[in-house]
């Protein structure tokens, strides 16, 4: 098995990406991250990245040719949810061993795992996933996978992206690849109609896609296929029949929406879900777009009317929590489409920005941060946990929301702290989801538990004298008190 230099150039090379483009022609070979070190790709390797964008697919058997440990690693690394088919959830492996390896037994098992799979599964198809190991010793998984697709007489995909090729992103471009050679223009709809969209790089985090999904429902706009979160094997064959593109995460899959467009004329656009004006807006372009490829005009009055009336029922809800949020600040610590639209959506009701992260973040991404904001002290590429620690414990922040690896920081500065990122529990996009962010907000800010753990420790509020202990009752004791039992009745009425 061998990537082709000709796939990688064209992935590096992204017109689409503005970003890219505005690279020389030298650094654009060098592609959109820095390279891996030896031993620095664990969960960030082109292998990673690509079962990230295709395993929320959910029908699909999911086959890792490698060792136990690939699979053992990568397994449900994302909170993606499903409202149909679990098989997406289990694992599968061809557990290739020492032996396998230095007696070339490689292509044999791997054929033998997949008529396995068929018998047992019977799946729509199955995704055959390269790695370092079975890429190195030259196992070839295109060759095996068509002979199995001619002998089972299903679809046997191979996604070449072996961790050693490139980073995580890198990966994520190679899998929308595959699906564009593969999947993509398989099969055809019998139910074509002029209100039919696609939705790309959208992962049905905690199920949130189900926020956006009825609002569009309402709209008789119909989601042809959402990539990759929730998508079935044939939404996503017969994808090039839809009428236009929204593009969710755009330094992902934004090489999948232009292709889309190149030979299927598809046009895309970029946008959001997070915030109350951004779903607004996101909704707004949907239908202007589809009105453009031969909706009927009605669709844009009937869309603002829909917007009128859930932006009224989402701002008396986030009245509530108006009085105790405004003043409080906020640092976002996470990277692409979040790191503006979460800022947007959060000044909305008062909370200040004490800053963002643009990590990931597209040349677009950027200049709708400095929009908001004005201020280039307060957008910051990445924060060192030495840096990030002495912000949160100078008292300068009063919650920071990122990803699980910075969440230790913000629990040794006693400061509360947020995940909004993919292993989150609660689902943050549309109008729901944003009621539901501001309440979690208020909910880690307000939790009693930041009175207690900031108060001294109990040595230190009663030192002990040749006498044995005396007892001290300061006003900043009674003052610690007050404050806990302040925290105690915010954060009950947050809950209620």
């Amino acid at each position: 098995m061998s990537l082709p230099s000709a796939k990688l150039q064209q992935v590096f090379n992204e017109p689409a990406c503005q970003k890219n483009q505005g690279k020389d022609a030298n650094a654009r070979k060098q592609g959109c991250s820095k390279p891996l070190t030896p031993g620095a790709a664990a969960g960030g390797c082109a292998f990673d990245g690509a079962k990230i964008a295709l395993q929320p697919i959910t029908d699909v058997a999911h086959l890792i040719h490698a060792p136990l440990a690939c699979e053992g690693n990568s397994w449900d690394n994302r909170g993606a949810a499903s409202s149909g088919s679990t098989l997406w959830r289990t694992s599968f492996t061809t557990d290739l061993s020492e032996l396998d390896i230095v007696m070339g037994q490689g292509e044999r098992k791997l054929f033998k795992a997949i008529r396995e799979i068929k018998q047992a599964y019977a799946p729509p198809a199955i995704f055959v996933y390269a790695t370092c190991v079975t890429a190195l010793i030259g196992d070839d998984i295109d060759a095996v996978c068509k002979r199995a697709t001619e002998k089972f007489g299903l679809p046997v995909v191979s996604i070449n992206a072996p961790g050693f090729v490139g980073s995580k992103n890198l990966g994520n471009k190679l899998a929308g690849e595959a699906l564009l050679d593969h999947v993509i223009g398989t099969a055809e709809p019998d139910d074509v109609g002029p209100y039919d969209i696609n939705i790309i790089g959208e992962f049905n985090l905690s199920g949130e896609f189900w926020l956006v999904k009825p609002l569009l429902d309402r709209l008789g706009i119909r989601v042809r296929a959402c990539i990759p979160g929730d998508a079935r094997y044939l939404d996503i064959a017969c994808a090039h029949r839809a009428r236009i593109t929204m593009v969710v995460c755009s330094t992902a899959l934004i090489g999948l929406a232009r292709k889309l467009e190149k030979r299927w004329d598809i046009p895309f656009f970029e946008g959001s879900f997070y915030g109350i004006t951004a779903t607004s807006q996101a909704l707004r372009k949907i239908a202007d777009q589809l009105v453009s490829q031969g909706a009927h005009p009605e669709l844009v009055d009937r869309t603002e009317a829909l917007i009128a009336q859930e932006e009224a029922i989402a701002w008396e809800k986030l009245a509530a929590y108006r009085r105790r949020l405004e003043g409080k600040r906020v640092l976002i610590n996470t990277g692409g489409v979040k790191s503006w639209s979460l800022v947007d959506a959060l000044m909305e009701i008062g909370i200040e920005i004490v800053g963002t992260s643009v990590k990931k973040s597209t040349v677009e991404d950027k200049e709708r941060i400095t929009q908001i904001l004005m201020e280039e002290d307060q957008i910051f590429e990445s924060l060192a946990p030495p840096e990030l620690y002495a912000m949160l414990s100078q008292d300068k922040v009063d919650i920071m929301l990122s990803g699980g690896r910075t969440q230790f920081v913000a629990l040794k500065a006693k400061t509360p702290w947020l995940d909004i990122n993919q292993e989150r529990h609660h689902p943050y996009a549309g109008y729901d989801g944003m009621v539901e962010l501001v309440r979690q907000i208020d909910l880690a800010i307000h939790n009693p538990i930041w009175c207690q753990v900031r108060e001294p420790a109990p040595w230190d509020s009663h030192p002990v004298s040749a006498d044995g202990p005396t007892s001290t009752t300061s006003a900043s004791t009674t003052g610690r008190a007050c404050e806990k039992i302040a925290c105690s009745t915010a954060y009950a009425a947050g809950q209620g």
